[in-house]
């Protein structure tokens, strides 16, 4: 199973041309499948490919379960282990794949937590404190709330994929797809402001990357996750707040505003129009929290 696993993931590389990152979940996945095939074993080995059975996979669901993984987790290992077992299949190496009547645990619906529009008009303003970091601060900030950007996508920008001309930004999303999307009047005050504080920098790193990091160098997602949380704590807000939020206020605050689901999909660069849905259950929840603190017969 070991050489299974391994060859899998190098046509994943080699012949899919898979990211790194998705190639770190699929080990990570299926690492964890691996380590309950082993479970309980003398000496480690894990079973060979055609001695996996549903029952096995069935077990380790069980164990997950009682890890109290959420569905949304326990659904995504099980998509790594049909993956690798549908290949084997394809390749001649097993007659049929074990995991093909496994089905996926239900799902919680989860609705996308958000921000009021003074939040995040606080959270801004405790972001540029004038000095260089500040100014970066802030048009990360801005960025995230004014385009709805994902994390990834934020730090992937390169300079050429800003047009000042007609404020958009050139995204490149989940699955390769590109798209168009416009930022305001504030983002491209904090993003000039924020270029020209850093022009020496970059002159001497000569990085092609929007979003430097005090080296030169682009800025990683996990120091925009570091920034945020300071921004957080300066701000006193009384809440945790990731990135992906200001993402979910963006669309919730344009949708409240009249903007069409249609168009907001296209923004978020949501493949799905349902996934992009989810937001119009928290527009609903707000509209009627107002109700019942505004209307005399409520």
């Amino acid at each position: 199973m070991r050489d299974a696993i391994r060859d899998f993931l190098e046509h994943l590389a080699l012949d899919r041309g898979a990211s790194p990152h998705t190639r770190r979940a699929y080990a990570r996945d299926l690492a964890d499948f691996l380590g309950q095939l082993t479970a309980g074993t003398d000496d480690h080995d894990p079973p060979a490919p055609e001695d996996v059975d549903a029952r096995a996979i069935e077990r380790w669901v069980a164990a997950m379960h009682r890890r109290g993984l959420a569905g949304s987790t326990i659904g995504r290992r099980l998509s790594a282990v049909r993956a690798l077992f549908a290949w084997l299949v394809r390749e001649g190496r097993l007659a049929a794949s074990p995991a093909t009547e496994i089905r996926n645990p239900k799902r919680e619906q989860r609705l996308p937590d958000r921000l009021d529009v003074e939040d995040v008009e606080a959270l801004i303003a405790s972001a540029g404190d004038g000095t260089r970091l500040g100014l970066r601060h802030r048009a990360v900030l801005e960025l995230l709330y004014g385009s709805g950007l994902r994390v990834a996508e934020l730090v992937g920008l390169d300079l050429d994929d800003v047009q000042f001309s007609d404020r958009t930004l050139r995204v490149l999303g989940k699955g390769d797809r590109e798209r168009i999307v416009p930022f305001g009047r504030r983002a491209e005050t904090a993003l000039r402001a924020y270029l020209e504080a850093f022009a020496d920098l970059r002159a001497r790193s000569g990085s092609e990357a929007l979003l430097l990091n005090a080296r030169g160098g682009r800025l990683s997602d996990r120091s925009v996750r570091r920034i945020l949380d300071r921004i957080v704590e300066r701000a006193a807000l009384a809440r945790g707040v990731h990135p992906h939020l200001l993402r979910h206020s963006f669309a919730t605050h344009l949708l409240e505003s009249g903007m069409d689901l249609r168009s907001i999909q296209e923004l978020l660069g949501h493949a799905r129009l349902a996934t992009t849905q989810r937001y119009t259950s928290v527009s609903l929840e707000r509209i009627l929290a107002v109700y019942d603190r505004t209307h005399p017969r409520a």
